[in-house]
């Protein structure tokens, strides 16, 4: 797979997220599917994608950078929006904010099995001080 094939899957996956497609999301995750060390499965990482849109019913993922070196992604994507209640420990309570992920992705067979990834708290934290 070359960089910009996979960088065409990966913008595939986030249209995939951002259309709630949850049905489709098999054509990019896979099974055995882990995020930070766990291992989720596909159903286990749609329902952490849906508890996410729960919890933040604007939630749009904007890729800010993306680099592409088969077989790995590694993204910044950017999001303003306003979480319900608590996130990350914070009280945000429908306040909008502004923060970022580094997100680092392992694919085997054109699909993701490996996330790594890292929320920028500090700046939110900023935000609501």
């Amino acid at each position: 797979m070359t960089p910009p094939e996979l960088a065409e899957i990966y913008r595939g996956y986030i249209d995939c997220l951002n259309r709630q497609d949850w049905g489709g999301l098999g054509r990019f995750v896979g099974e055995s599917a882990h995020h930070n060390g766990r291992l989720l499965g596909l159903s286990g990482y749609r329902d952490m994608l849906v508890n996410d849109f729960e919890q933040i019913p604007d939630l749009r993922f904007n890729i800010d950078r993306l680099v592409c070196e088969p077989p790995h992604v590694a993204s910044r994507l950017a999001f303003d929006c306003s979480p319900k209640g608590r996130f990350l420990g914070l009280d945000v309570n429908g306040r909008r904010i502004r923060f970022a992920e580094n997100v680092f992705y392992r694919f085997e067979n054109g699909l993701i099995v490996d996330v790594r990834s890292v929320l920028d708290k500090v700046a939110i934290e900023a935000q609501l001080g």
